[in-house]
């Protein structure tokens, strides 16, 4: 079937006008995680998925991971013995910033020229409302597969990915075959992702007069002299490494610099304290504990120079990098929906940030990531997703399932 027959077919111009429907609805209900915020979660969008769900007649359970976060976990099951079949796609979006800097009302959802614009569009409301359509889609056709299809829709994938980190401590990953990560890739199969460790480093000193330095201990110098270091690691390993293929290249980078941590800055005032936050990616060939290694041999050095050198490292995450064989079903099954779907060779490639997905593959799940958007949207300013897009990326989930749950991919 070629895809311009493909668009003229009953179920794929009805699911192109649900999946706008229910993408324009998700987008519609903030669910930014704001700390002070009591509606600053997502448990208003979690609870209309999940009513969503037990419309179309999926079996649907809500679980609440901290207070106000839910996780919402669908089940359609063949009652035929077979293999089983992760959809996963997070009800969390990142904050949308200056409101004002937007073209269009961030939770608007206004489709201008063949684009639908808000945040959550393309990261990834789009590719959720993707994954419960193309399931709505085999209901309505009473289309036949065995086994069963788990849709996982999780909490705080934007923060510490407390929502699927829950979802498998309390079983729902087990037995799983094969998982499709429902995320902005352009449609590309993605079966590789960088890992990810987020650093703090804290660095004290002693509280003095900017024109007496000798009498205080300016953490500032410590910390500067440690970031430069940092930054002939990230060169060593980019050497040591090259660029991978999928990923491109590893990397050291230092986001928040803080000092003093606590209190107001003041120019004639040396802090007692300077703090920073390092966010490294990694790639499949990097040992994390290898690499922390590393960095803490920098640290003992320094301090081997200067006996003032007080700091303390502290790891708040550590996320490993993913890699994917193609021979897997999950990654035929994609590629194959891709195929025909587009009707175009489909192009392999990686995430170039973490997934949900990396836990499950740590629970030992293959995972492949696909889905609706531009690779370089999320998290922008007027955040966008093409309608088309969205319409493709449900026949392809669609297509994957019956594939992957019929045996057909190999």
């Amino acid at each position: 079937m070629t895809i311009t027959s493909l668009k003229t077919t009953k179920s794929y111009v009805r699911d192109r006008e649900a999946v706008i429907a229910l993408t324009q609805k998700l987008v519609r209900i903030e669910s930014v995680y704001r700390e002070n915020d009591p509606k600053g979660n997502e448990e208003e969008v979690a609870h209309v998925v999940a009513a969503y769900l037990r419309d179309i007649g999926i079996e649907t359970h809500v679980e609440e991971v901290v207070p106000g976060r839910p996780n919402v976990i669908g089940i359609i099951d063949s009652g035929k013995p077979g293999k089983t079949l992760l959809f996963e796609g997070h009800t969390d979006v990142v904050t949308e910033g200056n409101r004002d800097a937007w073209a269009y009302d961030p939770f608007g959802a206004e489709i201008v020229e063949g684009r639908m614009y808000g945040r959550g569009t393309n990261d990834t409301k789009g590719n959720l409302a993707c994954m419960i359509t193309a399931c709505q889609s085999l209901l309505l056709d009473q289309e036949e597969f065995t086994g069963k299809i788990i849709l996982c829709i999780p909490c705080d994938e934007e923060g510490l990915m407390l929502g699927i980190k829950h979802f498998i401590k309390n079983g729902w990953a087990d037995g799983v075959d094969g998982a499709i990560i429902c995320e902005p890739q352009e449609n590309n199969v993605c079966i590789a992702q960088r890992g990810a460790i987020r650093l703090q480093v804290d660095i004290f000193g002693k509280m003095a007069h900017g024109a007496i330095s000798w009498s205080g201990i300016n953490p500032n110098w410590r910390m500067a002299r440690l970031i430069v270091e940092l930054e002939k690691l990230e060169k060593e390993e980019q050497a040591r490494l090259g660029r991978d293929p999928m990923l491109n290249w590893p990397s050291i980078t230092p986001t928040i610099l803080r000092a003093p941590v606590k209190g107001d800055a003041q120019i004639n005032v040396i802090p007692d304290h300077c703090m920073t936050t390092l966010d490294i990616r990694t790639v499949p060939a990097q040992d994390h504990d290898e690499l922390l290694g590393k960095i803490d041999a920098i640290i003992k050095r320094l301090q081997a120079d200067d006996p003032d050198f007080n700091v303390e490292l502290t790891i708040l995450d550590n996320r490993p990098a993913t890699a994917t064989a193609k021979e897997e079903a999950v990654v035929q099954a994609i590629y194959e929906a891709v195929a025909e779907v587009t009707e175009k060779e489909p192009k392999y490639n990686g995430v170039p940030g973490a997934t949900d997905g990396t836990f499950l593959h740590v629970h030992g799940i293959p995972i492949v990531t696909v889905g609706a958007g531009d690779r370089e949207i999320p998290h922008q300013i007027n955040e966008y997703v093409d309608i088309e897009e969205l319409a493709e990326t449900t026949a392809i989930y669609r297509l994957a399932a019956l594939k992957f749950l019929a045996g057909d991919a190999q």
